[in-house]
């Protein structure tokens, strides 16, 4: 039918056929974004929108996640620095503990070292005495034996 309306021959001059052309191809466009071109693009709209929800999504759990361990890391470092504290308080008391028995055994020691002293001067004022008293009495002894006779014990005074 469009063959009839243009006849055999080659027209360069507009005509009402291009008019019919035109509103042809308008046609035809609007009919294949209705029936195809539109759903498709919903189609890849809906995809594209399920790929970046689930990218997004992704995305929060990665920044979840980064989060927590940056927290779990701080809440590591303070418990680390919270046992450095105690385990040098704890050696801070075990070294004052030490310093104190050690100081309590100095004072026994010195105590008794005192004791000891006391009980040798004691000691040795009684040795003397008994040492003073059987000096005499040897002294008293050899002294008969070379005289020949007893001497008085005043004599051997020494």
């Amino acid at each position: 039918m469009v063959l009839l309306l243009a006849g055999s021959a080659i027209q360069l001059v507009p005509d009402g056929t291009l008019l019919f052309h035109l509103v042809l191809v308008v046609f035809m466009v609007g009919l294949l974004n209705a029936t195809l071109l539109r759903p498709i693009n919903r189609v890849l709209e809906i995809r594209d929108q399920r790929t970046k929800g689930r990218v997004a999504e992704a995305r929060k759990v990665l920044a979840s996640t980064d989060q927590k361990i940056r927290e779990y890391e701080r809440r590591l470092r303070e418990a680390r620095a919270s046992g450095y504290v105690t385990l040098d308080e704890v050696r801070a008391a075990a070294a004052q503990e030490r310093d104190r028995r050690v100081s309590e055994v100095k004072e026994d020691l010195s105590r008794w070292r005192d004791a000891e002293r006391q009980k040798v001067k004691e000691d040795e004022g009684a040795a003397r005495v008994g040492l003073m008293s059987d000096a005499r009495a040897r002294a008293s002894e050899i002294s008969d034996r070379i005289i020949g006779r007893e001497v008085a014990p005043s004599a051997t005074n020494l």
